[in-house]
């Protein structure tokens, strides 16, 4: 039998300890099960504190085991062998045996660090550095980078096509894959930056962007543990295919509780739609929009143009527009939002009312009747005129309110909009059952601010309550008797009461953690935002950001070259200026990882052509094949995409493929897709069974795909809501092949002999 190579050698020993590590993790999973089940078993009787107590402990077991269980597969990427000796395995968490003997270092970790900074020019005591290429759980092979080059002589030597080019060549599969193994020096520097300020990731399209952006997450989670824990970190995407796309990257590199959202959920309740028309984007887009929101909510702050009679029991009284002055002036003098503020001005007026119909009781039943008149500000208070008046001069409402009557009730827009011209009032004008859009978001959001919590006064908010309750009660009664037979078997039978088992539910309600709290809490203080895309912000959404995170710490990711929205940004300067003023700091991303050359390089031509000025990061690899460019006659686009299709198919061998084109051709696109793909026709970023996929240049942001075909590239151009960064961004998406098919002209240097 021939005896091993050293390399299998070298192979073995790595499965044998990354064997190891795994016997490790399935141990603290079976031990925080085991922990989860006592506590799970114990009684839910005792004290409240007791019962918090316990259900705290579930709570912590609940969140270990989902790091766990979510760090799984290729648990360990790398070893440092380092000049005293130590070999340190890096993996996705800390490691250590019961006697905490350390066995593997969390990338995060200061000692991990040089796992991604060391060069053979700055060594940072590192002798060679070792990619563990795994499936699951097996050492599929092994690539030495070797620092020392003494280390040779030893018989060290490089092994495969290196992390990360088998990285880059693997087929997309619908979900982002993280890069802990194969991040840079340039991305870990980023990476790892300070956390508090404004820190914005500049980088042109297959830079890392989005992967530096999770991996900071991650990173700041681990290293400001303490601060953030209470405060979360929020990350913001560009749509719903986003972050469906990147979801499972921050459990896979050890966190579970960061909240991410697209920009059409950044007010809780709200699920928004695209704004569809660009021009309105930017119209609610600017920062002028604040101040025509605050004029909306002055506005239902009425007087009256003359005295207003009602009658409370028979007894006719007069409120004066003096009186309603006054007691106006006095409720916006308390600086309260307009919902709470009412409550002053509601009191002011009730007790001038009452004063008014108290002499006029004591004055038609003579001179000293001393009568106890206490009822009568509960008369005033309840009489159905009183109530009509307050509520006209000064209304409680909600933003949802506030804005469909400003948006359709011309008069309304009118008053609180002067600045616009009456073309934009035209287009801000709409039905009042509308759905949200994304650019009504920030202005739900600035409307709350100003309007504050609608108070349900005169005990109204009691009384639901008290409802409430009863009704839990009843829910409660009814579950216990219909566990009473498996109670009375289990001799549990009488110890739990309703009432316990509502407040039980109640505390449960109140264990949420800081990130599913967050996730529901308008007002919630983030410890830090993450955006992607953020090019794409407007002004109004930038004002919503910074009001969540009031210590201005943020990680801001993009591409000015990429803004494809009218109300997006022309600089970072622009964009920041308004909210942080120069204190903003700016790293930029110089290698695409992603595009191959001659797609980067067309991309890059025909943004210049069309007038655009781009960063042209450097492609780390040339492609195997360059773009495509087929023209067809008029009526030819989807027959043509559906013979060439089998092509591109092929090509990929199981890739995922994207077909991108403008809005008004989706549906026609996707159904002749489906009449010859069934199943296999998806959307966004695809899902199982999905190797074909249809959107606009718009939902494709922040995605990649094996390859990618361009219908009508033109049209990206020259569409109402089209700027040259839809075609760049649609042109950058691919991973490997790149098709455009044209009815009419190509965009100038797209082709060579074109530029």
């Amino acid at each position: 039998m021939p005896e091993k190579s050293a390399a299998q050698h070298e192979l073995d020993h790595e499965r044998a300890y990354v064997a190891g590590l795994y016997r490790r993790l399935d141990e603290l999973r079976a031990e925080k099960q085991e922990q989860l089940d006592q506590v799970r078993r114990s009684h839910a009787s005792g004290s409240h504190q007791n019962r918090s107590e316990r259900d705290a402990f579930a709570t912590m077991y609940e969140d270990r085991l989902a790091q766990l269980n979510a760090v799984d597969d290729r648990l360990v990427f790398g070893r440092l062998d380092l000049d005293d000796g130590e070999a340190r395995y890096i993996g996705r968490i800390g490691l250590s045996t019961e006697d905490l003997q350390r066995l593997m270092v969390d990338w995060r970790a200061p000692e991990a660090g040089t796992f991604y900074q060391a060069t053979a020019f700055e060594r940072q005591g590192v002798r060679r550095r070792r990619h563990l290429i795994l499936k699951g759980r097996d050492v599929q092979g092994i690539e030495d980078d070797v620092l020392d080059y003494s280390m040779l002589d030893e018989g060290a030597s490089m092994q495969g096509e290196g992390a990360l080019l088998a990285a880059l060549n693997s087929k997309r599969t619908g979900q982002m894959s993280d890069i802990v193994g194969t991040i840079q020096a340039e991305q870990d520097r980023i990476i790892r930056a300070p956390m508090p300020g404004v820190l914005v990731v500049q980088g042109g399209p297959g830079t890392g962007k989005t992967a530096v952006a999770l991996h900071r997450a991650a990173y700041l989670l681990y290293t400001h543990r303490e601060r953030l824990k209470s405060a979360g970190v929020l990350l913001v995407g560009p749509s719903n295919a986003f972050i469906r796309y990147i979801e499972r990257v921050l459990p896979s590199l050890g966190e579970t509780g960061v909240v991410m959202a697209s920009v059409g959920e950044l007010y809780p309740g709200v699920r928004a739609v695209a704004e569809e028309d660009q021009r309105v984007a930017e119209i609610k887009g600017r920062l002028s929009m604040a101040e025509t929101i605050s004029r909306a909510v002055a506005n239902r702050q009425r007087l009256y143009p003359e005295p207003r009679r009602v009658v409370v029991e028979g007894t006719a009284l007069t409120l004066t527009p003096r009186q309603v002055r006054r007691a106006r002036d006095k409720a916006r003098a308390t600086g309260k939002p307009h919902n709470e503020a009412r409550n002053t001005f509601v009191k002011i007026l009730l007790r001038e009312l009452t004063e008014q119909l108290t002499e006029k009781l004591e004055a038609s039943s003579g001179a000293g009747n001393s009568a106890d008149r206490a009822y009568l500000a509960e008369d005033v208070r309840s009489a159905r005129d009183v109530r009509i008046a307050l509520n006209l001069a000064w209304m409680p409402m909600t933003p949802e309110r506030l804005l469909r009557e400003l948006f359709s009730k011309p008069g309304h827009l009118e008053m609180a909009a002067p600045d616009l011209s009456d073309e934009e009032l035209a287009l801000l004008r709409r039905s009042p059952d509308a759905p949200w859009t994304e650019a009504d978001v920030p202005l739900l959001d600035e409307a709350a601010e100003l309007l504050g919590e609608l108070d349900a006064s005169a005990g109204r908010d009691y009384a639901a309550r008290e409802e409430q309750r009863k009704r839990d009660l009843a829910m409660a009664e009814n579950a216990i008797r219909n566990t009473e037979g498996f109670l009375e078997d289990s001799g549990a039978a009488g110890i739990l009461t309703a009432e316990e088992l509502v407040e039980h539910n109640a505390a449960a309600e109140e264990r949420l953690t800081a990130a599913e709290r967050a996730a529901v809490d308008r007002t919630w203080a983030f410890g830090h935002v993450v955006v992607d895309e953020a090019q794409e912000l407007s002004a109004m959404q930038w004002r919503l950001l910074m009001r969540r995170a009031p210590l201005k710490s943020f990680t801001v990711v993009g591409d000015i070259a990429q803004t494809s929205s009218a109300a997006g940004a022309t600089s970072w300067q622009q964009a920041l200026e308004p909210f942080v003023g120069e204190r903003w700091t700016l790293e930029e991303l110089t290698v695409n990882y992603r595009t191959p050359a001659q797609i980067a390089e067309a991309a890059v031509r025909m943004a210049n052509a069309a007038g655009l000025v781009v960063s042209a990061p450097k492609a780390v690899r040339e492609g195997r094949w360059a773009p495509i460019v087929d023209r067809v006659g008029p009526g030819e686009l989807v027959p043509h995409l559906l013979q060439v299709l089998p092509e591109e198919l092929d090509a990929l061998d199981g890739g995922l493929l994207a077909v991108i084109t403008e809005d008004h051709r989706l549906e026609a696109v996707r159904t002749a897709l489906a009449g010859q793909y069934g199943s296999r026709v998806g959307t966004g970023a695809g899902g199982p069974g999905q190797d074909i996929v249809v959107m606009d240049p718009r939902e494709a942001k922040g995605l990649e795909f094996d390859g990618v075909v361009i219908l009508e590239p033109s049209e990206l151009l020259t569409a109402a809501a089209g700027k040259v960064g839809d075609l760049y961004v649609a042109m950058t998406r691919p991973t490997q092949r790149l098709r455009l098919i044209a009815e009419g002209s190509v965009p100038a240097g797209i082709v060579d002999d074109e530029s």
